[in-house]
This record gives C-alpha cells, sequence and structure tokens, in this order.
C-alpha cells in the first residue's frame, strides 16, 4: 500500500514513527535494494532498466550512515570523478559551509581523513556528506535530515546547507525536524510500512490524524527542551 508520485522540483517530506519503513523506501528508490520490475520509476522509466551509473549521476543521496572513505578531503568530494575539479570542489563546500572547517585543517583540502572520518565531528562529516553531493550536481536529492547529536550552533549551518541543496531540485527528505517538515511543499506519512496519510503541512495538521499527533509529540519535546 505505498503509491505516490513526487512531482519535478517538488520537495516531499516523510515522516512517520520508528520503523514505519522511512529509510527503506529510500534505500529502494536509489535502488539499494533489489525489486521487481514495475515498481518505481523515474521519468516514467522503469528504475531497473537505468544503468546504475547514470542512476547515481541523477540521484545524490545522503544517508544517516554515509560513507567517508580514507584518502584526503578532495577525494572524498570529488570521488575520482575528473569533472570535478579543486576549485569545484572548494566552491561546493563553501555553499553548504564546509569550506570553514576544511580550511582550518594542517592541509586543508588535501588534509588525510581516516576511513569513516573517525577525524572529524559528525557535523563536520554531515557537512563534507553534502559537499560531495552538491559537486555531483543530481537533479534528484534524498537526503535523511539526521541532526542528533549535534550542537545547535553546527545545526543551523546544516538547516542552511539544506536549504542550498535541496533549491532547484527534486528532493525527498527523511525529516526529523519541524522546521524541515514545514518548508516542504507536501509531506508523506509512513506507518508500519503503509502510506496513512499525504498532503501539504496544513492539510494535514486539519485532518487531525497520524500527523497531527506525531506533529504535536514533536512540539511538546521542543518546548520541553526550551523550558
Amino acid at each position: 500500500d505505498v503509491s505516490f508520485t513526487i512531482h519535478p522540483g517538488e520537495k516531499l517530506a516523510i515522516v512517520g514513527p520508528t520503523g514505519s519503513g522511512k529509510s527503506t523506501l529510500i534505500r529502494l528508490l536509489s535502488r539499494f535494494y533489489d525489486f521487481a520490475d514495475g515498481q518505481i520509476f523515474l521519468d516514467g522509466i522503469d528504475l531497473n532498466h537505468i544503468h546504475t551509473r547514470d542512476l547515481r549521476k541523477r540521484i545524490g543521496v545522503v544517508l544517516q550512515d554515509f560513507h567517508i572513505f580514507s584518502g584526503t578531503i578532495y577525494d572524498n568530494i570529488a570521488l575520482g570523478s575528473p569533472e570535478i575539479t579543486r576549485p569545484m570542489a572548494a566552491e561546493a563546500a563553501a555553499r553548504v559551509n564546509a569550506d570553514d572547517f576544511i580550511s582550518t585543517l594542517p592541509d586543508g583540502y588535501d588534509t588525510q581523513l581516516s576511513e569513516r572520518g573517525q577525524n572529524l565531528s559528525q557535523g563536520q562529516r554531515q557537512l563534507l556528506a553534502f559537499a560531495r553531493v552538491l559537486a555531483a550536481d543530481p537533479e534528484i536529492l534524498v537526503l535523511d535530515e539526521a541532526t542528533a547529536s549535534i550542537d545547535t550552533e553546527t545545526e543551523l549551518l546544516i538547516q542552511d546547507a539544506m536549504r542550498v541543496l535541496t533549491e532547484g531540485r527534486t528532493s525527498i527528505l527523511i525529516a526529523h525536524r519541524l522546521q524541515t517538515i514545514q518548508e516542504a511543499d507536501r509531506v508523506l506519512v509512513l506507518a508500519a510500512g503503509e502510506v496513512v496519510e499525504l498532503g501539504t503541512h496544513d492539510e494535514l495538521l486539519a485532518a487531525e490524524g497520524l500527523y497531527h499527533t506525531l506533529h504535536s509529540l514533536q512540539f511538546q519535546e521542543t518546548a520541553d527542551e526550551d523550558d
């Protein structure tokens, strides 16, 4: 019971309780899992019939467990693409607020990173992943908005970077924060692997269904944190 259409240039937020299928859904959209023909289409073409190389160019993905490779900062942004020059990598990093921390590293863009980027903070790894996606300039963005365990200042940088990333792109966001949800064009609500609601933020609040409940709970948590 999962059926929906995303319009070109639309920003779609996906919300739902833990275990509802949010991460599975975006991994399917990115073809990280195998599935039968006739299930998912991109511009009317079966996703299974699009070459993996072409799909990776068209869809940029940032998940919570995105991978940082051992190598330089520049290597991690360009991912071996001869089309992404150093100036392009630096420009992408600057636009998503990653250039500030990169410029403080001993060797800047030539700084060697350990496997999984263990010599960077979680926030720095997230901004580096954003720079990687922006440099590749995909037409579709799939993003798991993970800002847990990140300080407020870094979270503001990440929120700003997300606005840069999603501008002018079809964007699918697993959304955890009220602000991100409210900025989306529509919200898809999942529960137990099914679509239970789909509409704008205001429409779903007015419907007083699961989204209204989830929103009220988070609003209460935010109020408690402010107190």
